[in-house]
């Protein structure tokens, strides 16, 4: 059963979503299932924590009625979903902006693995060979094969960009082309520090976020001279392990379930927006802590 809590989110979402972007005009038919309600279902089905569509929809049809009086059958949902991806990464940075945490000069950038398969077998046939490949994860010592979700954000967690990428790509290049993307972001926040790990290592990289009015604060090599302000990053590094922990732990991340490149991108979208829609909420509400999905999951 959904908590008053999540009625209440779920409802601040879909007004903020059809105040904001509205009704999509239709040439036919429009469908029974409005762009805001389908987004607003997907959140929905990420705070709940149903990997399963099928589940999904029959958990909504038996507790959700009174708020979406009508659910698409399974592969109609499926197909909406993916076709809705440019919509969810707009309202992702909707309600990223309808938050004091967007003008924060501080990022933080990273990136996790996201395993697309195990098998041998699957490796070869998937429709993601290609794009997704073998990786190594240096924070649990294993090989997997897939992407990286690649993330840049807030202390808060509010998402700056985000991406998916190839995990053999070098991991400086794939957030160079990130800020290259929207380079306005980075223009708009003079003094803008950005926090990574060792691993962001390279003179090249550093020379080219400061072409950009960016300092990058990362941790000394061993055999290098201390940098600066490497006392601040103890705590802040802990916010980026939470962010992930929270994608991994509470949304799912690795239980995607995606079998495409639109099936995983937008599965991976549809966690990320749950995630910000709890921020954006808890931070309107003036809850304490502002990246609890504790009220919103069950």
């Amino acid at each position: 059963m959904e908590t008053e809590e999540l009625n209440t989110l779920l409802t601040a979402l879909y007004v903020k979503i059809d105040d904001e972007i509205g009704t999509k005009r239709w040439l036919g038919r429009p469908p029974l299932l409005t762009d805001s309600e389908l987004v607003t279902l997907a959140v929905a089905q990420a705070m709940l924590g149903f990997t399963s569509e099928a589940r999904w929809l029959r958990f909504a049809r038996g507790h959700l009625a009174g708020m979406f009086p009508y659910l698409p059958q399974r592969p109609g949902y499926n197909k909406r979903l993916r076709a809705a991806l440019p919509l969810v990464k707009r309202v992702i940075r909707l309600l990223a902006r309808d938050t004091d945490f967007w003008l924060d000069n501080v990022w933080i950038a990273d990136s996790t693995p996201v395993e697309c398969g195990r098998s041998r077998p699957t490796t070869q046939r998937s429709n993601l060979a290609g794009w997704a490949s073998y990786g190594y994860c240096r924070s649990h010592s294993r090989w997997f094969w897939g992407l990286r979700l690649y993330l840049i954000c807030t202390p808060a967690g509010i998402p700056i960009s985000w991406a998916l990428a190839n995990p053999k790509l070098d991991e400086r290049e794939v957030i160079a082309a990130m800020l290259d993307v929207e380079p306005e972001l980075a223009a708009d926040r003079p003094g803008l520090l950005l926090i990574t790990d060792k691993g962001f290592r390279a003179r090249w990289f550093e020379h080219d976020l400061a072409l950009r009015g960016i300092q990058l604060l990362r941790p000394s090599m061993r055999g290098e001279p201390a940098r600066p302000g490497q006392h601040l990053l103890k705590p802040v590094r802990q916010l980026i392990e939470s962010v992930n922990d929270t994608l991994k732990g509470q949304l799912d991340l690795e239980q995607h379930g995606g079998r495409t490149i639109e099936g995983v991108a937008t599965r991976i979208a549809q966690r990320i927006l749950a995630m910000t829609t709890a921020i954006w909420h808890n931070h309107r509400t003036g809850q304490p802590t502002t990246r609890s999905l504790i009220a919103y999951d069950h």
